[in-house]
């Protein structure tokens, strides 16, 4: 009895220890990126201003609203849904697009931006591996630049939701329609999925890749990153007449419809998602192991890098 009282404390006790060491060990990354978004602004600066462009331009075409709304009375439910989700649809996309710039501007100047400006030899200093440091530069792109994008987004249409409905009421129009159509929580539900599927796991191995080479080149980041998918394409369009290279680089940035949904884009997203089709996937798996790689190769050109 007592032996098995001794195990049973002893287990509590190492339970109870583990859960600090994982907090102390995740309290480095946690600070190195609350860094990232203290010396990076633009990262969320940059999605609020185009929201706020995109609603003032929204609010500006509101009077055309209850004449839309008159003209669908003899429509179809899709078609319905496709007209009032127009606007919708292009907010979430334009932001997606600014998400998809951000993220790419950050991943290649994060580690070259830091040598340029010589607060490398700061950094270094502090008590945070090179590992550390480069795990936080790349969730930026990956995760936390598509969790921003979901949030603006959905405050966004919100407000858009607001602007349309007080206009149809103040126009003497019900807004059942519109709120019948449009249903926000399946509607940020797909946002969601998209963004973290394509944007955030689909589209990793382009934003390893350009923080592997934003931790090497010395100036001119962008053109070092083009420059060996030009001469790949340019030698096997000449070797081999093919295009088999520019079109796998191409299914991966548009992000495959059938990996990521059953079918092509939903028109009912709660029906058609598929998360298991996209996480067995071989090609996401593949990218996932050459994001590991190239951000590896990241933490060792760190390490051996100093000030430009």
């Amino acid at each position: 009895m007592n032996s098995q009282a001794n195990a049973m404390n002893g287990t509590a006790l190492g339970a109870q220890g583990v859960a600090p060491a994982i907090v102390a060990a995740m309290r480095p990354l946690y600070w190195s990126l609350r860094r990232e978004f203290w010396e990076n602004r633009w990262i969320y600066l940059a999605p609020l201003a185009s929201a706020a462009v995109f609603l003032i331009g929204f609010v500006i075409s509101a009077g055309h609203i209850p004449a839309k709304m008159r003209g669908l009375t003899g429509l179809s439910a899709i078609e319905q849904r496709d007209a009032i989700a127009q606007p919708y649809d292009m907010a979430a996309g334009f932001l997606m697009a600014i998400g998809m710039l951000v993220a790419g501007f950050y991943s290649l100047s994060a580690l070259q931006g830091e040598r340029r400006d010589r607060s490398i030899l700061f950094w270094k200093s502090m008590p945070l591996s090179d590992r550390t440091v480069v795990l936080a530069k790349a969730v930026i792109p990956i995760f936390l630049v598509q969790l921003i994008t979901v949030a603006v987004t959905v405050v966004l249409q919100c407000l858009m939701l607001l602007v349309n409905s007080a206009v149809l009421a103040g126009s003497g129009q019900s807004v059942a329609m519109l709120w019948r159509v449009m249903v926000p929580f399946q509607m940020w539900l797909m946002l969601f999925y998209h963004l973290m599927t394509v944007h955030s796991l689909w589209h990793a191995p382009f934003y390893g890749w350009m923080l592997l080479v934003s931790s090497w080149a010395r100036r001119a980041a962008f053109l070092w990153a083009a420059l060996p998918v030009v001469a790949i394409f340019a030698l096997e369009k000449l070797l081999f007449h093919t295009t088999h290279f520019i079109d796998f680089l191409g299914y991966h940035l548009s992000g495959d419809p059938g990996v990521v949904f059953v079918r092509d884009f939903p028109t009912d997203p709660m029906t058609q998602l598929s998360p298991l089709h996209f996480l067995i996937s071989p090609e996401l798996w593949i990218g996932l192991a050459f994001t590991a790689l190239c951000v590896a190769g990241a933490v060792r050109l760190r390490r051996q890098q100093g000030p430009l």
